[in-house]
């Protein structure tokens, strides 16, 4: 494992690329500021900070895009609670919990779960029990996330008021449905929806995933 040292040595952060991607971005985008477990983020992710993995821990408290549908988790902050140490405590294996959304889908990065790609960036769908690969590394998902196609990858998780009821959800919550969206009849237009903590939504996905 690299230390803290190790990891902040490069002189050119990657803040400054992710920050020229947020003033071309297409959808809604928030950096939020670092919070004092920045160190902690920045030695969970053993990324160092200029790759834009290791900016966001160690930069930002998180990144907040298309009013807060898609959370990429930093050091924490009070609009995005949960930081990149504690959240991946107790939950990853051989992967490195990096963002969410707001109807229960996780995305990862691979540390030899999903074979030796160390770029290979995960998700964890609603609608499944199977992570299966985004097709992009971290980086390039990221870039990719600020224009018009996230909308295309999410059209069948939205409603008709999506967007109006992301202000009743905070950094730490997201939409719970029942019956769950990956069970036989559950579906976005006829299943339930609440809120719920993010950590209760992943706990259930995992309780299912190894019945």
């Amino acid at each position: 494992m690299r230390s803290l040292q190790e990891l902040t040595t490069p002189q050119n952060s990657a803040i400054g690329k992710l920050k020229r991607w947020v003033s071309a971005a297409e959808n809604n985008v928030e950096i939020l500021p670092p919070s004092d477990r920045r160190d902690e983020s920045l030695v969970t992710v053993q990324v160092a900070i200029d790759d834009p993995l290791g900016a966001i821990a160690y930069e930002t408290g998180g990144i907040l895009i298309d009013h807060g549908w898609l959370r990429f988790l930093g050091s924490g902050h009070a609009r995005l609670p949960r930081n990149l140490a504690d959240w991946n405590r107790d939950r990853c294996r051989a992967f490195c919990l990096v963002a969410d959304d707001a109807v229960g889908g996780f995305f990862a990065v691979n540390r030899g779960e999903w074979g030796d790609d160390p770029s290979a960036l995960h998700y964890w769908s609603p609608d499944s029990l199977a992570w299966e690969p985004v097709g992009f590394a971290f980086a390039d998902f990221l870039e990719w996330a600020l224009t018009p196609c996230l909308a295309d990858f999410y059209q069948n998780l939205r409603w008709k008021t999506w967007k109006k009821d992301m202000g009743k959800l905070g950094g730490d919550q997201c939409f719970a449905f029942e019956p769950f969206l990956w069970a036989k009849d559950g579906s976005i237009r006829t299943s339930s929806r609440r809120i719920a903590p993010v950590a209760e939504v992943f706990e259930a996905k995992l309780r299912s995933s190894s019945e």
